[in-house]
């Protein structure tokens, strides 16, 4: 990575900075000296970030000109969740390029959702810093482009769905309780519990709370369409 060539061809970038490439694919776990000091890849996350949400937005304005902006921002919220992130990173074989601890890569850390997602923010905020924005676009929409072209509808999500079948039958809105946290730092094991108005509950685990909510709203639709 020394000559600023990128070690991923989806970059297709020359870094006149290729410190920032080595620091955004720099797992804390094996962040040193002055790497550390500076935050690692963390606050490249940060920046990465907001990057990424302008990008985005720009591509859903310009792809559904006549779609309303609550529709729009489903899109917006589906296309840079930390899911998605993930999915995009895996697809590059982002994990096969980080730099991490021995023990945290063991623990198969390389492949944690939340670890590639912040790495994917981490490499956008690289090629942002390095080139401005044009390099950072190019990035994005030849990775994000196909997540557009996959649906038509706009995405809603299973808690969404929930809400509005319990709202239109005149009901409470659902509860969502965490109940449980197991495994290692890099990759917990979230439980929720979600009860209805009418005592209803069920249970899903998953990778985020985001996920197990999103799991277990999907699981209480199933149950009451069964009723």
């Amino acid at each position: 990575m020394s000559d600023g060539s990128p070690v991923i061809a989806e970059i297709d970038h020359g870094f006149s900075d290729p410190d920032l490439l080595r620091i955004a694919l720099t797992h804390r776990s094996a962040a040193k000296g002055k790497d550390m000091l500076s935050g690692g890849n963390e606050r490249l996350e940060f920046l990465g970030d907001r990057v990424l949400g302008l990008v985005v937005a720009e591509m859903l304005y310009t792809r559904f000109g006549r779609e309303r902006e609550g529709a729009m921002a489903k899109r917006f919220v589906a296309l840079v969740r930390r899911e998605t992130l993930a999915r995009v990173a895996e697809q590059i074989k982002l994990g096969e390029h980080i730099q991490m601890a021995k023990g945290e890569r063991a623990a198969g850390a390389d492949t944690n959702p939340a670890i590639l997602s912040d790495c994917m923010e981490a490499v956008i905020a690289a090629l942002y810093l390095d080139g401005g924005l044009e390099p950072a676009r190019r990035f994005i929409e030849k990775l994000w482009t196909p997540l557009l072209d996959e649906a038509n509808k706009p995405p809603q999500d299973a808690k969404t769905q929930l809400q509005e079948w319990l709202q239109g039958r005149g009901k409470p809105l659902p509860k969502y309780e965490m109940v449980g946290r197991e495994g290692p730092a890099h990759a917990p094991l979230f439980t929720i519990e979600l009860t209805t108005g009418d005592g209803d509950s069920v249970s899903a685990e998953g990778k985020s709370k985001r996920e197990a909510e999103q799991l277990a709203a999907k699981l209480m639709l199933e149950k009451l369409s069964d009723e």
